[in-house]
């Protein structure tokens, strides 16, 4: 048996597909296989090579087929210290670097672990595979880490409230499941994370004569789009009519092509603003470009999203940040929304519906403008809307240069003169972009002041997970580079709260050779509940602490990785930066950040949001706005 599988795994490490390997002989078409084996043999199949998380006694047998697989240099495994942290690396390396991995687990409460961080791809749109085990099909009685009750699959249920998932309780249904699981993770528009429990008794069964040209491949589905011309057509009377058009971009954005976007700016004279997690589609030099808007938005992205007439809105869900928990398009007479998800295209009423892919679509409705003969005049009645956002814009960036130059600010907590969190902030981000790396942003304060001060001039410079927000996301995220032959520089914002929920990447990127910066910015608290607390309520609850941690002494007593601690300066953080940079393993700058009363210490925030004592305020301005 053992013999056979070493050949099927030598054929795969050539020959990359199963048809390709039994059009070369190197295999017979009708094979005896392992349900484990199977698994592995159809996630090969569709090009999925990279295995991440945590083996336990409900994986064991397909941990003896991973073993056998690497031996013959088919796959990857990465053995990681958390499961939460095998899903984010997980998930960056399909954001990142475009692969699509796959996180194994044990039974019980891994995969609880696991299943939780799955909300980063399943919020982002990201195709991963999840390898649970599960309890045994004999019902022999409680299975240990099982769901207590009896019940049968009880996990199934969990899962299948997250997306799509397959219980392998019969051998022969491992063709059906890896069909859906490769329309889940593979395809073009709207991918998703894919759950495949893999009870334990099953997976070493073997089924005599399994045909490998049953496997299924990679799903390949071309970039849909919605038939015939009138949409198009309505679409481009609509931008005809208006003189304050704005294009507002989602996460579902991240494919469009800059040129595409630069076009359409062109033709409507609308001005942009983009959501926290796609920077960069446009130049953030462009004048056009209002930044970020929503609850944490900008001055003139907010202002922007408030005073349009014409909402040009591609791949959002409209979640409650995004648009200001529904109240941010206060003068929108008419909405063109492009996605592909039809629930997500009847978020708003008054709206023209274009399904499809966003580039795709865009292309359509670029090439309907095109030959608009009153274009001209159009732009010319755009120029004062264009020139009104300009202003804001100028506003936005005096405002924000004032508390990137203000000195440091006496903080109670640590006794002493420290950098504002914006002021680091800054520094930092000018540093990771002059020395060309990507930027991770963790939840909490540091990522939305991060993102109100990223300015990135091309896109996939930044990753920030706003649709899940999940603390510790960014470090882990980081794992994803020693995953890949050509990796980036990788750098991860994080604060003292999101990097004390994962903090198992200290170990990792060692082990996994991994060359990084982490950037723990530190209060001592939740900052951004905090001030929340502080808006709404007027004091803060439960949500700091009064514990000192020297992070560069807890970095440095992990064999590999190099600790730097800010000395509450500008200078000191700009000498400390580029030393960090040339360590060749991981390194981290521990930067004690104030917080406090003073305005200069923070960017605030200029939009709504449904929450606390501010929903008696905010629901009833959505219903006045109707949309």
């Amino acid at each position: 048996m053992e013999q056979e599988r070493i050949k099927r795994a030598r054929a795969m490490a050539r020959y990359k597909t199963l048809e390709a390997a039994v059009k070369a002989d190197a295999l017979e078409q009708f094979q005896d296989l392992s349900t484990g084996e199977a698994v592995i043999l159809g996630l090969l199949n569709q090009g999925v090579t990279t295995f991440i998380g945590v083996f336990g006694h409900g994986s064991t047998d397909l941990g003896e087929v991973m073993r056998i697989y690497e031996e013959a240099g088919a796959l990857k495994t990465y053995q990681v210290h958390s499961e939460i942290e095998a899903s984010h690396a997980a998930a960056a390396l399909r954001w990142q670097y475009g692969m699509t991995p796959a996180v194994f687990t044990s039974i019980g409460p891994g995969a609880l672990q696991a299943l939780a961080a799955s909300l980063v791809p399943l919020s982002n749109g990201l195709g991963v595979y999840y390898l649970f085990g599960d309890e045994t099909t004999h019902s022999e009685g409680p299975n240990m880490q099982q769901i207590p009750r009896r019940e049968q699959e009880l996990f199934l249920k969990l899962t299948s409230t997250m997306g799509p998932s397959y219980t392998l309780h019969t051998p022969q249904a491992v063709f059906t499941a890896l069909k859906r699981g490769s329309a889940a993770v593979h395809r073009k528009q709207g991918e998703k994370p894919f759950f495949l429990l893999l009870p334990m008794n099953i997976q070493p069964v073997v089924t005599p004569g399994m045909n490998l040209l049953e496997f299924p491949e990679r799903t390949g589905v071309p970039a849909l789009i919605g038939a015939g011309e009138t949409p198009f057509t309505q679409a481009a009377g609509l931008i005809r009519e208006s003189s304050r058009i704005l294009v507002k971009t989602g996460g579902g954005a991240r494919d469009v092509s800059p040129a595409t976007l630069k076009n359409l700016l062109d033709l409507t004279g609308a001005v942009y603003v983009h959501g926290p997690n796609v920077p960069g589609l446009l130049p953030a030099s462009d004048p056009r470009n209002m930044t970020v808007g929503g609850s944490k938005g900008s001055v003139c992205g907010n202002y922007a999203m408030e005073e349009a007439d014409l909402l040009i809105l591609v791949g959002a869900r409209g979640v409650c940040q995004w648009d200001s928990s529904g109240t941010a398009f206060k003068k929108a007479r008419r909405i063109i929304n492009i996605n592909t998800d039809p629930e997500d295209l009847a978020q708003y009423n008054r709206t023209l519906a274009l399904p499809g892919d966003a580039e795709e679509v865009l292309k359509r409705l670029v090439a309907a403008l095109g030959d608009d003969e009153s274009a001209a005049d159009r732009l010319s009645r755009c120029r004062s809307w264009q020139e009104e956002c300009a202003a804001k814009r100028k506003d936005w960036e005096a405002f924000k240069a004032l508390r990137f130059e203000a000195p440091p600010l006496e903080d109670a907590k640590f006794h002493r003169s420290l950098l504002s969190q914006p002021a680091a902030l800054k520094i930092a981000v000018d540093f990771t972009d002059k020395v060309g790396a990507v930027k991770f942003f963790d939840a909490g304060d540091v990522q939305a002041n991060g993102f109100q001060i990223v300015a990135d001039e091309e896109p996939r410079r930044t990753f920030t997970d706003t649709g899940a927000s999940y603390m510790g996301f960014a470090v882990s995220a980081l794992l994803a580079s020693a995953m890949v032959e050509s990796p980036g520089y990788p750098v991860a914002f994080t604060g003292d709260g999101s990097f004390l929920m994962n903090p198992q990447i200290l170990s990792d990127a060692v082990e996994h050779g991994l060359r990084a910066m982490i950037l723990l910015f530190d209060n001592r608290r939740m900052g951004a509940i905090s001030s929340l607390q502080e808006a709404q309520y007027r004091r803060d609850y439960r949500t700091d602490d009064a514990v000192a941690v020297d992070y560069s002494d807890l970095a440095r007593s992990f064999n590999g990785v190099k600790g730097f601690t800010c000395g509450g300066t500008a200078e000191s953080l700009i000498e400390l930066l580029p030393r960090a940079y040339a360590w060749e393993g991981l390194s981290l700058v521990h930067i004690p950040v104030y917080y406090g009363e003073d305005p200069l210490g923070g960017l605030g925030a200029f939009g709504s949001w449904n929450v606390g004592n501010w929903c008696a305020r905010v629901q009833p301005e959505k219903h006045r706005i109707g949309l």
